[in-house]
């Protein structure tokens, strides 16, 4: 198992509530997810149940709140869920509602924490996929917001909220992750000033709004049930809305986001922009398609599909595939090996490491044969059963064999054995992992 892999929901958890838009009940209920699910959005009270993927290709409106559309179909104000579910790192869930929208709750995202508590955390066997930003990101709008990303080893999050006329400027800054999401960000609850919603009020909407729900701004004053609770609580709102309308770029992030008087336009504008970028990086590299019958596959053909070059390629060509669960791969061993000098340089031997190294690379071209996982990367995750039978010398052309004994989505499972003159120098059983590149 990776050591920074995908994570869903234990089991499932229920949580019961008033809808702000409608002033309706509604329950919402969070369910585990396979590997590479990513989230998504299911209206139970639907004849079909339909699903709607948490994507920005399915923004539809961004006033006030979040609003994904597949058709007809729509989910208002997602951004709250979603943030819970990003910062207590869960990768993949179902979100199923028997209405349009989420139980508002206090308007914070303390509830889905809990809920998502109740429900517990699984690790899944898949690698978790994170997009590592390198190059500075940047966007304005003509109202004044700006949102930055620049490069970080970690996911961190620096808002400057700033309210008309100047009102309540606020600055937060965070690493975003369990403990902090729960403990900094999450309880902070939304807020409206009271000369946007009261056209709203006056027309009937918003029927589930309340001070218990919302923390209302008239004029100076701050108008609530409970006092803030945190002296920059509309500061860490706007961080928590930040980190749910960027996940619907559809990948985890690790880089700083800086931002200057966010809200839902701007935030999903940014979103779009990464899935744009994340695309455009993608197409750079168009995957080797692996003929489907009988081939040879020359060091050119190999280093398409492997990311590895000297000196830890291992493997000169493919001779040979039997369907989808058999290849075997080619190594000429010279005295030129850069490895000779310094392993028993007095009687060269091939190290056996290397050998194992060899199995894993034809073990993931041979994974690599399917459509669906054209253009990935195979990591090497465990050997079992190893064992070395003869010395692999100078001069020696190495058959690395891989047959397919296991295959779950992105993890799969080979027996391999390298053989010198059809006699076995070494095998093992491998486990590996197929990544994005």
């Amino acid at each position: 198992m990776p050591a920074d892999a995908q994570q869903t929901l234990a089991g499932p958890a229920t949580l019961e509530g008033t809808s702000l838009h409608t002033g309706e009940k509604v329950t919402l209920t969070l369910q585990p997810a396979p590997e590479n699910h990513g989230f998504k959005f299911r209206r139970v009270d639907i004849a079909d149940q339909p699903f709607i993927d948490a994507d920005v290709s399915k923004v539809q409106t961004v006033e006030r709140a979040t609003t994904l559309a597949e058709g007809s179909v729509k989910v208002h104000t997602v951004e709250h869920v979603l943030s819970a579910l990003v910062g207590m790192g869960v990768d993949n869930a179902i979100i199923e509602m028997n209405a349009n929208e989420p139980p508002i709750g206090d308007g914070s995202a303390g509830p889905f924490v809990e809920l998502i508590k109740k429900a517990g955390i699984a690790t899944q066997e898949a690698p978790r996929k994170t997009w590592e930003i390198r190059e500075p990101l940047h966007m304005e709008t003509g109202d004044g917001s700006l949102i930055t990303i620049v490069p970080d080893r970690k996911f961190r999050v620096s808002v400057t909220n700033v309210g008309p006329g100047g009102r309540f400027a606020q600055y937060f800054s965070t690493e975003v992750n369990p403990e902090t999401y729960e403990n900094e960000i999450a309880r902070a609850r939304t807020f409206v000033y009271y000369e946007d919603v009261k056209p709203l009020l006056d027309k009937g909407l918003i029927k589930g709004g309340s001070l218990e729900n919302a923390v209302v701004v008239r004029g100076d004053q701050v108008m609530s049930k409970e006092a803030v609770r945190f002296d920059n609580e509309f500061a860490r709102h706007k961080a928590l809305d930040v980190i749910g309308d960027l996940m619907l770029c559809g990948k985890r992030l690790l880089g700083h986001v800086i931002c200057v008087k966010p809200g839902h336009g701007p935030n999903t504008k940014m979103a779009a922009k990464l899935k744009e970028q994340y695309s455009q990086m993608r197409a750079l590299a168009a995957p080797f398609e692996i003929p489907r019958g009988e081939a040879v596959l020359d060091i050119n053909d190999v280093m398409k599909l492997l990311p590895h070059r000297y000196p830890f390629l291992m493997v000169d060509r493919i001779v040979d595939f039997e369907g989808d669960n058999k290849c075997t791969g080619v190594k000429n061993v010279t005295i030129n090996e850069p490895f000779f000098p310094g392993h028993f340089p007095g009687h060269p031997i091939m190290p056996g490491v290397l050998q194992l190294e060899a199995m894993a690379q034809v073990s993931s071209i041979l994974m690599l044969r399917k459509p669906e996982n054209a253009g990935k990367i195979g990591y090497f995750m465990s050997s079992n059963n190893v064992k070395w039978r003869r010395p692999v010398l100078p001069g020696d052309t190495l058959y690395i064999q891989a047959e397919m004994t296991k295959a779950r989505g992105s993890i799969g499972q080979t027996s391999c054995r390298c053989l010198v003159n059809g006699e076995i120098a070494s095998e093992a059983d491998l486990k590996f992992a197929l990544v994005d590149n």
